[in-house]
């Protein structure tokens, strides 16, 4: 959350006009560099317990830890819901949430642009706000498994999610500026506490939501499945609520009218530098400094300074989209990792997408550590640990965070069931008949599989791989049981899972192959299926919303997932009676099969067999690549907007901002092009950013060797000294619009 951090200062606004010095070279057109409003009024507003805080302050504070509650807890579950909602495929899932995150990251530009040059703060507050709260309710209908099919959930969901980055990225640069300018000049120093406040509430809400949204999603079960309705309704919830405080407080606010548009000037400046200098290439006109002076006809000069200022920062800021791209996979990859992992802590069950509030939780540990205990103790030791070789560190981190979440990938590959390749199946046999019967597969290559007789009800200890010679084939079976030989064939397709049940038929026997639709569970729940033994069709309530049926005389059911946890009493009921069933355990990821039988004086009993394990690798082995990645991200986000904003003129710091929004932006771009375009197995693809970001790290530490800092008062000093005088046939310049 630390790419927020920059709300802390009140001059970060990204479209904030700036004084310049008198200047010999004036615009014509004064469109061109628009003249400052006149300043508004310095109403005295209400303040807090005779303090010299204004009142204002707590409406727009409230404002935003509700904001931020309702992006966070959005975002939380937002893979899962691709995943498991609409149905699409990992790679797919992390594009689209990659998309949108990138989208939050541009919008900022827009919502500044339409603040500083049109409405104002505050009304772009409130407009924006209204087009955020559409969005929530737009998503949240996308969400119902009861309005339409997958095309019109996804049509509402891509719809929602453009509202919502419009609304949440259009007020991010307006809400924190908006809170400094309820402050008088005289009261600096509150004002610097208000932003700390400020900050504090972006991370406790981004805190309690991610935290509190996946419980919503998993612990309540509506129409059968994990509530995304209910998990993005409540975030929408409290959107309506910080737009409905926001506004409360309109009769007290300061509001100060629209003052230009700085980002604006600055390309413009740029733009004309370049052109200029290519309308005049000729050997006749004498070269100049530096090619920003190329603009000195048109732009003023401490303009053309502080520009010149501003690009030798955002020349480092080249290699800082790839950090982003590692940072913000804890979304995305990550969660995805922790869908196979065991969220059981003994005290406590996680969710999958639960592991986010990790991030959260260890800035506001890491912040004051690193200040207070890790950068004097550096210091102490004689180390320079420049801004810059921070910020090194900080890539470096990430690096290993990485690469650890390669490693806690292999682990789990290695300790997953394994797959069937081409031409293979994986084939189990259950036998339900009452004495053991000799299973023998007909044909040259598998004919020494199934050696062993298999026992009533005897559980397999693994499936057996079967080989075929095309991409489906009928096998022959030959069922020995007691003194009879029964022969049955059944067709199969490769990759897939198959469960051969045998059944009495009488005094013989008879067969059936059902396939295992899927050799793995969905976001960690438990998946299973019955086989009714009954002369009785059984309905069984898995909860309050899911139900199945299960045809009688050993019919088969679907799948259906369910949470993790003990069902000891799991109602059901025939068309003459009403029992419950005792299914024990069903941990994270397994998947069982219960045969329902009758032949106890107790009742119908459920026997229960795991045909694929459950999740062994604890939940918690992600806690280091988080430690990791969180640590990176306070040295690299805090120290390189401290130190861009220490190596640019104040008039600057806007554009800056911008930059810095943009390189989020283009690394969730750069996640996106890698999940969609890239081939590699997950481990791999982790270890490819790992190494992507080390040569990364490697480039800008010397880019950063060779960086010669500056200090401001440099830049004003040469600010004074006249850029070199326009003499002989420079008069042929061509210029537009300009003059002398």
């Amino acid at each position: 959350m630390l790419e927020e951090r920059e709300s802390k200062e009140p001059a970060m606004n990204l479209f904030q006009t700036n004084e310049f010095k008198e200047t010999p070279f004036l615009p014509v057109s004064p469109e061109e560099v628009p003249p400052r409003p006149p300043s508004f009024p310095k109403k005295p507003s209400p303040k807090i317990c005779g303090s010299n805080y204004p009142l204002s302050i707590v409406f727009i504070v409230v404002n935003e830890f509700c904001e931020r509650f309702s992006y966070y807890g959005m975002k939380a579950v937002l893979t899962l819901y691709f995943l498991y909602f609409l149905h699409w495929s990992e790679d797919t899932s992390t594009s689209v949430y990659h998309a949108f995150s990138s989208l939050c990251y541009f919008t900022p530009i827009l919502g500044a642009a339409i603040a500083d040059s049109w409405l104002g703060k505050f009304k772009t507050i409130i407009y924006l706000s209204l087009v955020y709260v559409l969005g929530h309710v737009i998503k949240s209908m996308g969400a119902l498994p009861i309005l339409g099919g997958q095309m019109l959930h996804t049509v509402l969901s891509m719809v929602g999610l453009s509202l919502i980055a419009l609304g949440t990225g259009g007020i991010k640069p307006c809400v924190a500026a908006f809170g400094g300018d309820q402050f008088e000049e005289k009261h600096a120093e509150e004002r610097t506490r208000y932003f700390s406040v400020f900050y504090l509430s972006i991370n406790a809400g981004s805190l309690i939501s991610t935290f509190v949204t996946p419980m919503l999603r998993g612990d309540v079960q509506c129409f059968g499945k994990d509530c995304y309705a209910l998990a993005f309704g409540v975030p929408g919830l409290l959107m309506v609520i910080a737009l409905v405080v926001f506004a409360m407080g309109s009769k007290i606010y300061r509001k100060p009218p629209p003052e230009g548009n700085i980002v604006t000037q600055v390309v413009k400046c740029i733009w004309f530098a370049i052109s200029n200098r290519f309308k005049n290439r000729s050997a006749d006109i004498p070269k100049r400094e530096h090619w920003l002076d190329w603009a000195a006809e048109k732009y003023p000069r401490q303009l053309i300074m502080d520009v010149k200022a501003l690009t030798r920062v955002l020349f480092l800021y080249i290699p800082l989209p790839m950090f982003w791209a590692l940072l913000d996979q804890q979304g995305s990859r990550w969660t995805l990792q922790a869908t196979r992992m065991n969220g059981n802590l003994g005290f406590f069950v996680l969710q999958p997408d639960q592991m986010q509030v990790l991030n959260p939780f260890l800035v506001l540990i890491f912040i004051p550590l690193f200040d207070f205990i890790i950068y004097p103790l550096v210091s102490k030791c004689g180390i320079n640990f420049t801004s810059l070789r921070k910020m090194a560190v900080g890539m470096i981190l990430a690096c290993l965070a990485f690469a650890v979440a390669a490693t806690v990938e292999i682990k789990i590959n290695e300790m997953a069931p394994p797959q069937p390749d081409s031409q293979e199946i994986f084939l189990q046999v259950l036998n339900l008949a009452d004495n053991e019967v000799k299973v023998t597969v007909l044909g040259d290559e598998n004919n020494s599989l199934l050696a062993e007789s298999i026992k009533s009800f005897q559980k397999m200890p693994h499936y057996s791989k079967l080989h075929l010679k095309t991409k489906s084939q009928n096998f022959h079976f030959q069922l020995k049981y007691h003194n009879l030989s029964v022969y049955t064939e059944h067709s199969v397709e490769e990759k897939k899972w198959y469960t051969l049940i045998i059944r009495e038929d009488g005094k013989s026997i008879s067969s059936m192959m059902v396939k295992d639709e899927e050799n793995k569970t969905t976001n960690g729940m438990t998946a299973m299926r019955f086989v009714n033994t009954l002369h009785e069709e059984i309905n069984i309530s898995l909860g309050t919303d899911t139900s199945l049926s299960v045809e009688e005389d050993y019919g088969v059911s679907a799948y259906r997932t369910v949470q993790r946890g003990e069902y000891s009493a799991v109602p059901c009921r025939t068309k003459n009676e009403e029992f419950s069933l005792n299914l024990g355990l069903l941990d994270f990821g397994a998947a069982y099969l219960f045969v329902i039988t009758n032949s106890t004086s107790q009742g119908p009993q459920a026997w229960k067999m795991e045909y694929i394990p459950a999740n062994k690798m604890s939940i918690a082995w992600q806690l280091p690549q988080y430690a990791l990645v969180t640590a990176g991200e306070v040295m690299f986000s805090v120290t390189g907007l401290e130190f861009s904003y220490s190596q640019a003129p104040s008039s600057m710091k806007s554009v800056l901002q911008a930059a810095w929004l943009l390189t989020v932006a283009v690394g969730n771009i750069i996640v996106l092009i890698v999940a969609q375009f890239s081939s590699l197995v997950q481990w791999a693809e982790f270890i490819l950013f790992s190494c992507l970001l080390l040569v990364v790290c490697l480039i800008f530490s010397i880019m950063g060797h060779y960086y010669v800092p500056i200090k401001l008062e440099d830049i004003q000093g040469s600010a004074d000294k006249q850029i070199p005088q326009i003499q002989g046939n420079m008069i042929n310049l061509e210029t537009k619009k300009t003059k002398l």
